[in-house]
């Protein structure tokens, strides 16, 4: 065989492993891509949780009728001399 025609089928059968390797890698990038954006929609909603509980720190900090709300309906909490009525909720 020619060096030339050697030489052409090497390029060849590098061109053919560099397209199957490529495909291989845009594919793997597409998928990243896809990881990320649900990493960065995942962020956002933890940061909205993150708000969220700060404001109630804040509140159980610094509103005692939030306090006194949260120990009735969470602990059961009642005053002095109060009677409690629990209906049954419908459907139970």
């Amino acid at each position: 065989m020619s060096p030339r025609l050697l030489g052409g089928a090497g390029l060849v059968l590098l061109a053919a492993g560099l397209a199957v390797y490529g495909g291989h890698q845009v594919l793997r990038v597409r998928a990243m891509r896809g990881e990320i954006a649900a990493m960065e929609r995942d962020i956002v909603t933890l940061r909205a949780r993150t708000d969220e509980l700060t404001r109630t720190v804040e509140r159980i900090r610094n509103d005692p009728a939030y306090v006194e709300k949260l120990a009735r309906e969470e602990l059961g909490y009642v005053r002095p001399g109060e009677t409690i009525l629990k209906f049954p909720t419908p459907g139970r």
